[in-house]
């Protein structure tokens, strides 16, 4: 055996932005020094799959031991399949399973509050059921939100507080291909939340999201700002079981505090949480040294394991 095939070998693909680009030049320096061989760039959108084989960028992906996917702003249905085809043959990180589970809301949500942790009040309405729809916004206290099933950074997501406005709605509703709608109860809330990120079952860093002046939004994307803000005991074990239950390695977890129900709710759990930007940096944000060793062991282990299993079946 050469002495390439006793070192394991991990792909990446890593957004680049925002200071990415900073964190994946550690990343690999890290690994390198922990004896695993790195290639960058395996953007699956590149990628072809032919005769058992997936290949991208002259790679062939299922002889890796480990693929990290770390994008989520770019990631169209054909890289997500090829995601879910890859996940049956090595170690990706996340699981595919795991990580559809918890990018579908409702399917997260349900999961969530079957194990005791507390989310938004839902209800999954088939298309046609106007009837539902009122019925939740008047069982929800006349303020719902409306929440596309899928999606990332507040995207496609509508305040409804009126039977009128849901009127107002409902011909968009009814015209769209969606098969189903997905609706929460408006939380009163401080228009701040904690984002936890959790990797390999260790909260590695915490952050407060504070939502713009005259919005509910707290996403960067929807012009939300950051804040330190610390941490209590409640608020990181509720994102270490959210995590576990959705069977995660690495999640972002955003918690709100509800005071109708004097009580924290886990609002949505994030498959790829985004490093501390540099600016966020400059503000005392520092939990990027955490995450980044916390990622490394996560993938040496997995990255060995498979490396082994491999080396057994030759043996």
């Amino acid at each position: 055996m050469t002495n390439t095939e006793m070192n394991p070998h991990v792909g990446l693909w890593m957004y680049q932005n925002s200071g990415g680009a900073a964190i994946e030049e550690k990343l690999v320096k890290a690994l390198k020094a922990r004896g695993i061989q790195t290639t960058t760039g395996l953007n699956l959108r590149d990628a072809r799959a032919q005769d058992g084989i997936i290949t991208c960028n002259g790679v062939n992906m299922e002889s890796l031991s480990t693929f990290l996917s770390y994008n989520a702003g770019e990631q169209s249905q054909f890289q997500v399949y090829l995601y879910q085809v890859l996940s049956q043959s090595i170690p990706t990180i996340n699981d595919f399973n795991a990580f559809a589970l918890a990018e579908d809301k409702f399917r997260t949500s349900h999961l969530l509050n079957q194990h005791g942790i507390h989310t938004a009040d839902y209800r999954l309405c088939h298309k046609h059921d106007m009837d539902g729809l009122k019925q939740a916004l008047h069982e929800f206290g006349g303020k719902l939100v409306y929440k596309p099933t899928e999606g990332w950074g507040g995207v496609g997501i509508v305040k409804i507080d009126s039977e009128q406005a849901l009127n107002m709605l409902t011909p968009f509703l009814t015209r769209t291909d969606l098969r189903y709608f997905y609706v929460e109860r408006f939380i009163n809330y401080d228009h701040t939340d904690f984002r936890v990120d959790v990797v390999d079952g260790q909260v590695v860093g915490c952050y407060g999201r504070k939502a713009p002046k005259d919005d509910w939004k707290t996403n960067i994307t929807s012009g939300g700002s950051v804040f330190v803000r610390e941490l209590n005991d409640e608020v990181a074990e509720l994102a270490i079981k959210a995590t576990a239950i959705l069977g995660l390695d690495i999640a972002g977890v955003d918690i709100i505090y509800d005071r109708d129900f004097e009580r924290y709710v886990v609002l949505e759990v994030n498959t790829i949480p985004a490093f501390a930007t540099p600016d966020q940096e400059a503000l005392g944000i520092n939990f990027n040294a955490r995450k980044l060793e916390a990622m490394v062991g996560l993938i040496e282990k997995r990255a060995y394991g498979q490396l082994a299993k491999k080396q057994s079946k030759v043996a």
